[in-house]
């Protein structure tokens, strides 16, 4: 097994999701991704607890990018400019591969009940670190978590675009994100 070749972490999360999507998330086991993606199974526990982890891989990066694009926004800037702000920087570290394996992941989501819970705690997450970048910010704290779920809808709505789009029209993940945050901030100021 090439268990010492770079990337092992990433092969693992396709070889889950290729695997979810075939057989199904219960029919899954951790020897079969293991031996799928070219490790041990040690391998696999030492990069993740269990095999739901593999469906949050890049949460803890993706907070982490929301955040600092949101403490580098202007100083002036609003709450929904911040947010816009940590969404480009988390956009711009997405690339092809997550765009490839946005459909099959989907497909595995959709097909367990215990990957929609899963992924529904990774929205939470989400919307969390934007709010306490925000609240970092001196943003008020209603108004803080309001901007963060507002950020991680533009950011599904968008990511859905982008992976649904034809390869040659996708275009960057940031311009269908953008596209989707203002639509959700012309909604809000037709609320009224």
């Amino acid at each position: 097994m090439a268990r010492w070749e770079p990337g092992a972490r990433e092969r693992l999360v396709v070889a889950a999701v290729d695997l979810f999507t075939e057989q199904g998330y219960d029919a899954t086991t951790v020897t079969q991704i293991a031996e799928r993606a070219g490790v041990t199974k040690s391998t696999f526990f030492r990069h993740f607890p269990d095999k739901r982890e593999l469906l949050v891989a890049g949460q803890e990066t993706l907070s982490r990018l929301l955040a600092d694009g949101i403490a580098a926004a202007p100083a002036g800037a609003s709450p929904l400019e911040a947010v816009s702000a940590g969404l480009e920087r988390a956009c711009d570290a997405m690339g092809p591969a997550n765009r490839e394996l946005g459909p099959r992941l989907r497909a595995a989501v959709a097909a367990s009940t215990e990957l929609q819970e899963r992924d529904a705690l990774k929205s939470v997450g989400l919307a969390a670190a934007m709010a306490t970048a925000l609240l970092a910010r001196g943003v008020p704290e209603s108004t803080a978590h309001l901007a963060g779920e507002v950020g991680v809808m533009a950011f599904k709505r968008g990511y859905s675009s982008w992976v649904d789009a034809d390869p040659e029209l996708a275009g960057a993940l940031w311009g269908r994100v953008s596209s989707a945050f203002e639509e959700l901030r012309a909604a809000s100021a037709s609320l009224g």
